[in-house]
């Protein structure tokens, strides 16, 4: 439960960041906020397809940020304008 909890916490701030890199400033910050808790899950999976797994709170939130990055991208190419 904790582990959730902790993941959730880490996709919110993910969002924020991942929102700054890819320059959605006219997004709103509950939608980034959505895209950062997915990016939580999405970031981690992408890490272990490839062999890679991270530690720390640095490295979830690099690979939860990596995540929602991949999920804002994918969101400007095939779903609304952010």
């Amino acid at each position: 439960m904790f582990h959730l909890i902790w993941t959730l916490l880490i996709g919110l701030a993910a969002g924020w960041i991942a929102s700054r890199v890819m320059q959605a400033g006219n997004a709103g910050w509950l939608s980034m906020m959505v895209v950062g808790v997915a990016g939580s899950f999405v970031g981690p999976a992408l890490l272990w397809l490839i062999g890679m797994k991270s530690f720390g709170i640095a490295g979830t939130l690099i690979s939860a940020t990596l995540g929602a990055v991949i999920c804002i991208a994918a969101l400007r190419y095939f779903g609304p304008k952010f």
